[in-house]
């Protein structure tokens, strides 16, 4: 009885981290995709918010991962919009 209760308060616990830890990895790929187009991930993210432009950081770390031509068009955006 104990052993399950365990297990389910483990298993919720580990749905939360899985979102953290996913967060977490998209801010790093998204952090060195604006370091090699010469920013700053807050400044990129700041950039994109102040252009008004709404992608998530889940897609934006799928972009900069895939088509680095089309991430330094949104870092180009975000640099004219400092």
């Amino acid at each position: 009885n104990e052993a399950v209760i365990r297990a389910l308060r483990d298993s919720y616990i580990g749905r939360k981290e899985k979102k953290r830890n996913y967060r977490k990895l998209w801010i790093s790929r998204i952090n060195a995709a604006a370091r090699i187009n010469d920013m700053s991930y807050s400044k990129f993210i700041f950039g994109l918010k102040k252009a008004g432009i709404e992608v998530d950081r889940k897609i934006l770390a799928d972009i900069a991962m895939n088509d680095a031509n089309a991430f330094a068009e949104l870092a180009k955006v975000a640099k004219a919009n400092i």
